[in-house]
């Protein structure tokens, strides 16, 4: 019997796990070949020395553990005796001062009217508007837009100071101009009932045992992915670092890359790469994919002397900025605080990012990035930050911005898709580490059905 050839065009945790999953997932592996442009695999994933410390995140400092996908992934290449859970700090907005993100939300919306009731956060008005939300009509879901389904349920104050806050600060988004549908846990909300307040009341509340919402691995992120590279290479694939894939084109029952047959592809890329590569061979999904677009950050690493930390700072994770707030920063995290791990004596550790989908940064050079974020912080915190150390990591094009019926776009670009080829990563089925590894595994089940028929 012939052995099947795939290909996986990208090295980052999505690719990875798409190779994993065609070498571990079916009687009759394939060989599988990751592409990869970078020196290093991990795309996003990337950890490096910073201040003394050997592994500080540049890019998602952790994954939910709540959802299944990337738990199991990491138990599975070995990591799962690493995984380590944050302190539980409190976390806060700032809004003319620092405020504590008020007890009873989902993503920004709330389902304690009592809590909101006792937060400063926001002002009275703001408040009787959101407790009105049980008295109003049914919202429609069709316009498939966060901002508008938030604003018309609680108001314009709850999605400015909560729910674009928390949601931008992960997708680097501008709300108003997101998916509904993309936010799972706020689109499952919004679908149980027409009230978003009397369904957040009846829902289950997590068990006290449930375990921790967020894992990461001891050595940073970046160690997720090459631990998963190695254990691909270990099942047999091939992991090809520092090579651009500059064509795809079909070829007879298959396709080639970069001039080399395989049977079959999956294109774990962003969407306007995947485009790219589509053009000659399937114009129809390179049109649409090229339609997708995505928003670039910077994130700004600062290690300031303790014993210049102010106290009342203690015990907190980080804040966001709400988008009325903005010049720059969106969000800064103390990690140090959030991370035991990341602790070094004497340093506290801070992540503060710059930039999302309508707020561009990366045309600016990096003494102006670090400029910006010691400025801004410092006024935010009501103190003067003086790092002794610095690292400015820009990320273009990272985070893919799901417009209203981002699902249904995707739906037909997967449609015109000849067999042999499938679409995984953060560009297509939800961003976040989980959600890619879910999007891998699915691709290599999509190419384990049209391969098998092949092997009888």
């Amino acid at each position: 019997m012939t052995q099947h050839r795939v290909a996986v065009i990208g090295g980052g945790i999505a690719g990875l796990a798409a190779a994993h999953a065609l070498l571990t997932g079916a009687a009759h592996a394939p060989h599988v070949t990751v592409f990869e442009a970078d020196p290093v695999v991990g795309g996003k994933l990337r950890t490096s020395p910073f201040a003394g410390h050997p592994s500080i995140d540049e890019g998602p400092d952790a994954f939910l553990a709540r959802l299944p996908w990337a738990t199991a992934l990491a138990t599975s290449v070995g990591l799962g005796d690493q995984l380590v859970a944050p302190e539980s700090g409190k976390a806060a907005v700032w809004w003319n001062g620092l405020h504590p993100i008020p007890e009873g939300l989902l993503l920004g919306m709330p389902t304690d009217v009592l809590a909101l009731a006792r937060s400063r956060l926001l002002s009275w008005p703001g408040k009787v508007r959101a407790a009105t939300e049980p008295l109003r009509r049914r919202t429609s879901l069709e316009p498939d837009s966060l901002g508008g389904y938030v604003r018309a349920r609680f108001g314009d104050q709850v999605h400015l100071r909560l729910v674009d806050p928390l949601v931008g600060s992960i997708y680097a988004a501008d709300t108003d101009h997101f998916s509904l549908a993309a936010v799972p846990q706020i689109a499952d909300l919004a679908g149980k009932g027409r009230s978003v307040l009397v369904t957040g009341r009846a829902m289950p509340k997590p068990a006290a045992n449930a375990g921790p919402v967020f894992y990461a691995p001891r050595d940073g992120m970046g160690a997720f992915a090459h631990t998963t590279a190695a254990a691909v290479t270990a099942a047999g694939g091939e992991v090809r670092t520092g090579t651009t894939v500059g064509s795809l084109d079909a070829d007879g029952s298959g396709w080639r890359v970069n001039d080399e047959h395989f049977h079959a592809v999956v294109l774990a890329c962003p969407a306007a790469a995947a485009a790219r590569l589509l053009t000659g061979a399937v114009p129809d999904a390179a049109n649409a994919l090229g339609t997708i677009p995505s928003a670039d950050v910077a994130m700004v690493t600062l290690a300031v002397r303790a014993v210049e930390w102010p106290r009342h700072l203690f015990g907190m994770s980080g804040y966001l900025v709400p988008k009325p707030m903005q010049q720059l920063v969106t969000a800064a995290s103390f990690g140090s605080q959030k991370w035991a791990h990341w602790a070094v004596p004497g340093s506290v550790f801070l992540r503060i990012s710059l930039g999302r989908d309508g707020l561009p940064v990366l045309h600016l050079s990096d003494e102006e990035l670090l400029a910006a974020a010691v400025q801004e912080v410092s006024r935010h915190l009501g103190i003067t930050l003086q790092p002794q150390h610095t690292r400015v990591s820009r990320w273009q094009g990272a985070f893919p911005q799901y417009r209203p019926h981002h699902a249904a776009l995707v739906e037909r670009i997967e449609h015109a898709l000849p067999a042999g080829l499938a679409l995984a990563g953060a560009s297509y089925h939800g961003i976040g580490v989980p959600a890619c590894i879910r999007s891998a595994q699915r691709a290599a089940a999509v190419l384990h059905s049209a391969l098998d028929p092949m092997a009888q």
